[in-house]
């Protein structure tokens, strides 16, 4: 389609850091809350730095950039709008109602007289033993500043008028960033650098204090990852981990004030030349708002209990329930319980011989990976695809691939170019010569941690067509590394599985509504997805919409589709819904003349999930179940309070999920 336009890929995931933003801007949303989302939306900035803006300032340097401004210039402008927000909410909004409650945020302030002593005790007790500083001089080749590490640069003169440099380390990473100071009846909040500046007489006695100001460096995340075999690929994804926090500079962050002279020697000795320069506020690594230390139940959302999702007879067991009919799990609003006792009988059923599941993002304390390494030693099969490239969680990976292939689990890892994404496990179990077969599907991970705070779906079936669909997948993933010739190819009926069948799939159900708009019939697509930028599939989108299909969209962060475009996109719209829950599940819905097919996966509509991972989609072939979906579904659609979805299930209108 040659007139298919499609949204910068980059300003669409700021504007969803907005609507994050826009949460802590909310008076409905409680105090601490609002606070936790203003450390959520800095969070975000931060990886956006380390990730994409790499990425930007290279399109820059190549020119490839056809916007009179780049998109590095253009990203840039709407985070420094974004930012002058975020300083707004705070200073208008938060500390001033943090003070009706006599509690006091030190925010860019003077150290209040009245708790100086309280604020040196704490100083000298638990601050200073993790102080050290370093001058900046001619020679520091002992020195480097770390990947989103806090810096304070202290401008001296001594006793001879001279002048010169000193940088301090804020210890953030190993004790609190904010204390809770206590007088009378009145609580003061205080940040560490605040503390580690009202103190700075103390570290340099002989010197006048000309300045102090707050400095942050953040550096390229990208990871260079060897061709190796699997017995090398930790050690050398461990090695990079190890330089990852020594890449490149892509963001300077330093306090406004500091002398121009001063900026430039920190600059030129840090090395620091082909940083972007931000002048930002006077604090940084706001992420650390997540632990803002304001307890009272009064300040936070009340606690929702997660409905129990099964009642199960005490004289059967999960796998009993799941062989009878399929099962559906709704988190966080369901208990996670049944996901964590899939996995424990699966571990100690003596009828279970093999398990076989793909791991990409693994709690730090995961009861998952305890059951698979009972299972393995038990004498069961154990089979786990670790996704060791999942962003951030390498190393947490890497630990639970080592304690698992100490317990005997067979551990399998992706190619380099590739990786595998699917959320998917699968249990097999032995009868009189042959086998049962049941598996779990889902669109968010294997984490006991985020399903409190992530919705997800996820599908407990005995399926039999699709679990050996599943079994095949599993085969091609446990072979070689290198490339797999045309002959390794598997024929997919059920599972919509990224390298094989997805992409064309959903195409064919698309084009499907397609033919069905155009013949008179019933046709609709509601789609839920993380993310939408993959153009060709956009464009069949765009191309059903103009045949007249009716499009409804929820699309959480990244959407290159533009909704409502005359002679394009009238009868496409796009919903976004930010809470405080991450959405995170994704379902696709086709009307198909009346017979809706549903389906779920791990899949967004991205470059990455399209043509470099192994993802995997599943119908949903339980009519009760796919009834429900498509009731959350237009819940979501239609809700204008964030809590809709939950009121659905609290209510009960569907307590029992094993129908």
């Amino acid at each position: 389609m040659e007139d298919a336009v499609f949204f910068n890929r980059d300003l669409s995931w700021l504007s969803f850091n907005e609507r994050v933003l826009l949460e802590a801007d909310k008076a409905t949303v409680p105090l601490l809350e609002r606070i936790k989302f203003l450390s959520i939306y800095s969070s975000n900035l931060d990886e956006f730095y380390r990730v994409r803006i790499p990425v930007l300032m290279a399109l820059d340097e190549l020119g490839k950039d056809t916007e009179r401004r780049s998109n590095y210039e253009l990203a840039k402008t709407e985070i420094d709008r974004q930012q002058q927000k975020y300083g707004s909410i705070l200073a208008e909004q938060i500390i001033p109602e943090l003070a009706t409650h006599q509690v006091y945020w030190i925010y860019n302030k003077p150290m209040p007289a009245n708790i100086s002593a309280k604020v040196a005790d704490v100083f000298f007790t638990e601050i200073l033993a993790y102080i050290h500083s370093i001058r900046i001089d001619d020679d520091l080749s002992d020195f480097f500043a770390e990947n989103n590490k806090l810096y304070q640069v202290v401008i001296l003169e001594d006793q001879q008028g001279r002048e010169r440099l000193e940088l301090i380390n804020i210890p953030s990473d190993t004790i609190p960033r904010l204390y809770a100071i206590t007088e009378n009846n009145d609580k003061y909040i205080v940040f560490l650098e605040d503390i580690i500046k009202h103190k700075m007489a103390y570290l340099f006695p002989d010197d006048q204090i000309k300045g102090v100001f707050n400095l942050k460096i953040t550096r390229d995340a990208e990871l260079k990852i060897e061709d190796v075999d699997d017995e090398d690929v930790t050690a050398s994804l461990e090695r990079q981990l190890e330089a990852r926090d020594f890449g490149f500079a892509t963001r300077f962050l330093c306090e406004p004030g500091i002398p121009l002279r001063n900026l430039y020697y920190l600059i030129y000795r840090l090395n620091l030349q082909k940083a972007s320069i931000v002048e930002g506020g006077t604090y940084h690594n706001l992420k650390d708002l997540s632990s803002f230390p304001l307890s009272d139940a009064i300040y936070s959302y009340p606690k929702w209990p997660a409905i129990k999702s099964l009642q199960i007879n005490e004289k059967e067991t999960l796998f009993d329930d799941i062989l009878k009919k399929d099962i559906l799990i709704n988190v966080p609003y369901q208990s996670y319980d049944p996901i964590l006792r899939f996995f424990n009988e699966a571990a100690n059923d003596q009828n279970v011989v093999e398990i076989y599941t793909t791991l990409y993002r693994v709690a730090h304390d995961s009861r998952i990976v305890s059951a698979l390494s009972t299972a393995s030693r038990n004498g069961k099969r154990v089979v786990v695809m670790v996704e060791l490239k999942a962003r951030f969680d390498e190393a947490n990976n890497i630990k639970w691939a080592k304690q698992m292939k100490a317990a005997g689990v067979k551990i399998i890892y992706s190619n380099i170019d590739l990786k595998v994404h699917a959320k998917v496990a699968l249990v097999k179990r032995a009868f009189n010569g042959t086998y049962d077969y049941l598996g779990l599907l889902a669109t968010g991970n294997l984490n006991e941690s985020t399903a409190k705070f992530y919705t997800d779906q996820i599908l407990l079936t005995a399926h039999r067509p699709m679990l050996e669909e599943l079994e095949a997948l599993f085969g091609f993933l446990s072979k070689s590394k290198k490339a797999h010739s045309a002959e390794d190819m598997i024929e997919f009926k059920h599972l919509l599985v990224a390298q094989f069948n997805l992409q064309q799939r959903f195409l064919d159900l698309i084009q499907r509504e397609i033919d069905h708009a155009k013949n008179g019939q019933a046709s609709g697509i509601t789609i839920k997805l993380n993310n939408l930028e993959e153009q060709v599939l956009i464009t069949k989108l765009y191309e059903a919409a103009q045949a007249g299909v009716k499009i409804k969209l929820i699309v959480r962060g990244i959407c290159c589709l533009l909704p409502g475009k005359t002679g394009l996109s009238e009868n496409i719209s796009v919903t976004r819904i930010v809470d405080r829950y991450l959405e995170h599940g994704r379902i696709f819905v086709f009307e198909n003349n009346g017979n809706p097919e549903v389906f779920m996966g791990s899949a967004d509509w991205m470059n990455r999930n399209i043509y470099s991972r192994i993802e995997v989609c599943f119908p949903v072939y339980n009519e009760e179940l796919k009834e429900l979906l498509l009731r959350i579904i237009n819940l979501q659609l239609n809700d204008n309070v964030q809590e809709s979805i939950y009121l659905l299930l609290q209510q009960k209108i569907t307590n029992q999920t094993r129908l």
